[in-house]
């Protein structure tokens, strides 16, 4: 045989034995595929139930007293005396504390004294200088006015005895300049009886008096602040100073508020502003107090916008029961808004729900396999959905494969 003949022989056993080897693998991998779609795939599932559902917005706030009484220093001095603790409840008009008042005394006799000469300034220039001043100037008036009467005789008498000849025009001259004489030096001193002082010179006597009745009364106003009494009944729940301690003009001395009532200031982000409504519910909790919750109401939605570090926020004020005293002012704290609560609903996890073109729908779980049910949802929170028509309580919803496969309509499916 020829080798060429020899060789196309081989190959053409070789294809021979391939393929049915090719068909045999084709087999094995169709009977593969079938069987994979024939064994059910473990999914987890959810069962619908029927119950209550809120839909809330989580965020931070701050507690605030609502009625509150605050104390400062109105000048440097020292803590005389301290009548209250920390933690103490009090009354109203009770006492607290006292200061230094020594001082404050000092400045007051000082600006009371200011006021005094500011008055005495304002009588002189009203009338015409102080007192000597006034009874020289009336006395010099006196004497002038009769040395005016004498110039006037004595003029008189020079001209009738000028029309006799027993006078010179010169004596009768003279006569005449001693009464121009006398008559300007009444009128001066009149003039300062009168009206001494301009009507400029009034205006700023009488504004410095006032400027120092206003300075006496600034010190009366320390003075009286020297003895603290709180206004309100209340918790004394800041006392920053201790007996005998040095205290600047401005620094705090003591807070007391009604701590049964507490304002919370919560901030809600700029998209959930439009949810909020005054009477909801709302709920506050404290790292500081695991498991421990309080209770309130909304007292006042938003009015603005404003900047809280990063975020665009409305403030929001509540009203919380605290009757245990344990919310403090100023602390910060964990606030859920309940926005809308809805009672006897039928609900399903947000996970079962599916949505295409529009339309959502869940996987509800008939026998082995997943049936599309097209469902119409209402309000729901971070976990639960409401249904409002679809399916019904006690139906199963498939959630998702354990394998990680999609689910899909008409997969065969095993909760086992």
């Amino acid at each position: 045989m020829p080798p060429q003949t020899q060789v196309a022989e081989e190959l053409n056993s070789k294809k021979r034995l391939w393929i049915p080897i090719s068909i045999v693998l084709l087999l094995v991998a169709l009977i593969g595929y079938f069987s994979l779609r024939a064994r059910a795939v473990g999914i987890r599932y959810a069962t619908v139930t029927r119950g209550t559902i809120t839909s809330t917005i989580s965020t931070n706030g701050k507690i605030e007293p609502i009625q509150s009484f605050q104390a400062n220093a109105p000048s440097p001095t020292t803590v005389r005396k301290l009548y209250v603790a920390q933690g103490n409840h009090v009354k109203a008009d009770q006492l607290l504390l006292e200061l230094d008042d020594s001082g404050a005394l000092s400045d007051a006799a000082k600006a009371k004294a200011q006021v005094a000469a500011a008055e005495a300034d304002l009588n002189a220039v009203k009338n015409g200088g102080t007192h000597e001043e006034v009874l020289t100037t009336q006395a010099d008036l006196t004497r002038a006015r009769a040395e005016l009467a004498s110039a006037q005789s004595n003029l008189q008498t020079m001209q009738r005895l000028a029309q006799s000849g027993a006078a010179s025009p010169a004596e009768v001259q003279n006569a005449e300049t001693r009464v121009k004489t006398a008559q300007a030096q009444v009128n001066l001193l009149q003039q300062r009886t009168g009206n001494r002082f301009s009507p400029l010179e009034q205006e700023r006597a009488q504004a410095n008096l006032a400027q120092a009745k206003a300075a006496y009364s600034a010190t009366q106003d320390v003075l009286a602040k020297t003895i603290i009494r709180t206004t309100i009944p209340g918790e004394v729940y800041s006392l920053p100073v201790r007996q005998g301690a040095f205290v600047n003009a401005g620094d705090l001395l003591v807070q007391v508020a009604d701590l049964s009532h507490v304002m919370l200031r919560a901030y809600v982000d700029q998209p959930d502003i439009g949810r909020l409504a005054k009477g909801q519910t709302v709920l506050v909790t404290w790292d500081a107090l695991p498991g421990r919750t309080w209770q309130g109401t909304v007292t006042q939605t938003p009015t603005t916008v404003v900047m809280h570090g990063s975020r665009s926020v409305g403030e929001v004020t509540c009203d919380i029961d605290n009757s245990d005293h344990k919310l403090l002012p100023n602390i910060d704290v964990s606030v859920t808004i309940v926005t809308t609560r809805h009672d006897n609903v039928v609900m399903a996890p947000r996970e079962a729900i599916h949505q295409s073109d529009g339309k959502r729908y869940v996987l509800e779980i008939q026998g082995d396999h997943l049936v599309r049910r097209d469902v119409e949802t209402s309000i729901s929170n971070l976990t639960d959905v409401e249904i409002t028509n679809g399916v019904s309580p006690g139906a199963k919803l498939g959630l998702g494969a354990f394998n990680n496969q999609p689910l899909h309509e008409g997969m065969k499916v095993s909760t086992q």
